[in-house]
This record gives structure tokens, C-alpha cells and sequence, in this order.
């Protein structure tokens, strides 16, 4: 978790020029999962202001991506692969531990309640 916030610190400052905090400023003081999710939301709420107001010209820009150039539009994408790799990591440790893994867009396909129709047969697949 610190790597996610500290590396997306890193990558939005460097790579698209966001305005960031200092990395001394970054991390949570409590570093509870709790505290470092709230931490990320607080974090990206500005980013995400930053990026809306950004024309398709700034997006089509190639800028220096490590030691290569890229589109800041392959760079972003690039970015959420990235941050998508960590989620799974996370998920995968959490359920080797037997904890519970935290929804992304609605509840994870292995939580169930009243009315819950998870698509895991052919049949669900199907419905419309």
C-alpha cells in the first residue's frame, strides 16, 4: 500500500505534471488499510479535477516516459494497468490470509446477500 500511493505520487507528478504533495506528505500518519484507501481517495479527488480539465491535445502530447516517449494518453492507461496489478496482489493476499477483500465497483464475486445474481455459470453469462 505504500508503494501504490508513493509510486502514484511519483508517476502522476513526473510523468503528466499533476500538482502533487511533497512525498514526505503522502503517506497516512496511521497506516491502517482503513487510513491508506481514505489517504488514496483524498489524493486522486485533485488529480482527477487536474485531468478533467486537460484538452485532447495535452492527452495526444508524447512526454518522457522512464527512458522512452510515449502519449500521456498510453501513459495514463499505462498507469491504470498498473494500479490494477496491485489491486489484484492485494486481493490475493487478503484471501490467502482469509480476510475480506474490498469491493472495486459493487460487492466481490465471492460476497453473496438477498437477491445477489453473480455471474459464475453459463446461464448468468447469458442473462440480458
Amino acid at each position: 500500500m505504500k508503494h501504490q500511493l508513493l509510486s502514484e505520487r511519483r508517476f502522476f507528478g513526473e510523468f503528466l505534471g499533476a500538482p502533487e504533495p511533497a512525498p514526505s506528505e503522502v503517506l497516512p500518519i496511521s497506516q491502517t488499510p482503513n487510513d491508506f484507501a481514505e489517504r488514496m481517495r483524498r489524493l486522486a479527488l485533485p488529480r482527477l479535477r487536474y485531468l478533467a480539465a486537460r484538452d485532447q491535445a495535452w492527452w495526444l502530447d508524447r512526454v518522457p516516459f522512464f527512458d522512452v516517449e510515449r502519449e500521456r494518453i498510453w501513459v495514463f492507461w499505462r498507469r491504470v494497468l498498473h494500479t490494477a496489478h496491485h489491486r489484484t496482489q492485494l486481493t490475493v493476499y487478503l484471501r490467502l490470509l482469509e480476510r475480506a477483500a474490498p469491493a472495486t465497483y459493487g460487492p466481490t464475486a465471492d460476497v453473496t446477500w438477498a437477491g445477489a445474481d453473480p455471474t459464475n455459470t453459463v446461464e448468468a453469462a447469458g442473462r440480458r
